[in-house]
Order: C-alpha cells, then sequence, then structure tokens
C-alpha cells in the first residue's frame, strides 16, 4: 500500500512537471508574428528597450519573413535613438539596410546613420575619431545624394563637423604651445590652414562644446 502511495505521489510530481514545461514553453515560444510585434510595441510604450529588443528577437527568429519585421526596426530606431541609444540604433539601421535598402529608401536610411553618429557625438576631444568618419559619411552623403530631400540637414551636420574639427585643432595647437611643443602645434595649424573656415572668423562657443554642437 505505502509502496502505491510512493508512486502515485511521483507519477503526480511529474504530471505538474510536464505541464509546468508545456505551459511555459507555449507562452514563451512558437507565437503569431502579431503577438511578439504587439508585445514589442508595449514594451517600447513602457519605456523598456531591453525587453523590446528581445521580442524582436522572437519575431524574426519565428517569423523570418514576416512584413513586421522592417517596421518593428523601424520603431526600435527611433525608440533607442530617443533614450540616445546611437549604437544600437545604428545596428538596426545597418540590419534594416542590409535586408530591406533600396534605392528608394536608402537615402533616408544612410541619413538616419549618420543623425545617430553625430547624435552620438558626446565630447569632441574624445570623439575625434567619430567626428572624422561621421564628416567623411557627411560628405559621401552629399555626393551620392545631391537631391535628396534630407541632404540639407545633412549639409548642416557637416558644416558643424567641420566647425567642430576646426576648434578643436585650434584649442590642440594652443595646448601644445603653452607646453613648449611648438612642432606639435605647427602639425595642427596646418592642418586648419587647409579648410575653407577662416580664424578669425571663429567664435568660441560659450555654452560648451555640446550645446554648440547640437544647438
Amino acid at each position: 500500500m505505502y509502496s502505491i502511495v510512493i508512486k502515485t505521489i511521483i507519477v503526480f510530481v511529474l504530471l505538474l512537471s510536464v505541464s509546468g514545461c508545456s505551459g511555459k514553453s507555449e507562452q514563451e515560444f512558437e507565437k503569431p508574428a502579431l503577438y511578439w510585434y504587439q508585445k514589442l510595441m508595449r514594451s517600447v510604450a513602457a519605456g523598456n528597450l531591453e525587453k523590446a529588443d528581445d521580442y524582436f528577437t522572437s519575431l524574426e527568429s519565428e517569423h523570418v519573413g514576416s512584413p513586421l519585421i522592417p517596421e518593428a526596426m523601424q520603431i526600435l530606431v527611433q525608440a533607442h535613438m530617443d533614450e540616445e541609444e546611437y549604437l544600437l540604433a545604428n545596428f538596426y539601421l545597418d540590419e534594416y539596410l542590409k535586408r530591406y535598402g533600396t534605392s528608394k529608401n536608402r537615402d533616408f536610411v544612410e541619413f538616419m546613420k549618420i543623425k545617430a553618429s553625430f547624435m552620438g557625438l558626446k565630447s569632441p576631444q574624445r570623439d575625434q575619431e567619430l567626428i572624422e568618419e561621421t564628416l567623411q559619411k557627411a560628405k559621401g552623403y552629399i555626393r551620392s545624394f545631391p537631391n535628396s530631400e534630407f541632404t540639407p540637414m545633412v549639409q548642416t551636420i557637416e558644416v558643424r563637423l567641420e566647425l567642430t574639427r576646426f576648434m578643436m585643432n585650434e584649442e590642440i595647437a594652443s595646448l601644445y604651445e603653452r607646453r613648449d611643443k611648438p612642432k606639435a602645434a605647427r602639425m595642427y595649424r596646418e592642418r586648419n590652414a587647409k579648410s575653407w573656415i577662416e580664424r578669425e572668423d571663429m567664435v568660441p562657443p560659450y555654452k560648451g562644446w555640446l550645446g554648440w554642437l547640437f544647438e
């Protein structure tokens, strides 16, 4: 009798375990594309972008060809930019361009990539390489899409980056002069000599680098 009770308990526990695992599986996997998309939208609305990224992974893993994927990617791009998470925004833009880039939307996607890189600049002194990369991308964009509706905005970004680079070179040159390193100072002055910007026309930013760069 005792052994029968024990066996019954074991079977009951096993059934509960299987039932629990089955419920979890049904909850987390094999859901319609719209289910994951709605979950993603709710997470974005709640400001939980980490969860939204997870739901996007489920969406694209379980429904590779879903028409909801490109729309979800655009939503995540904007959401991450709103949260100043520009690296993640650029990641989704790169993926979008690879999968859904066409002659009709390429200028917009490339513009958004430049904008994300520009907005991601936090300190000119620390982000010299990113400034140069973004500046070259802006110049390339203007050459590739001269008639795009986004070109004027890219031109504005280009001018701001050119001015930022010029002022940064001036500051570095002045620093080397104060440290009695004329050769290094001359190198940065020569870089600015090749620019279309005139030193006499420059006005140092009074709001700090970051405020001037974006305002």
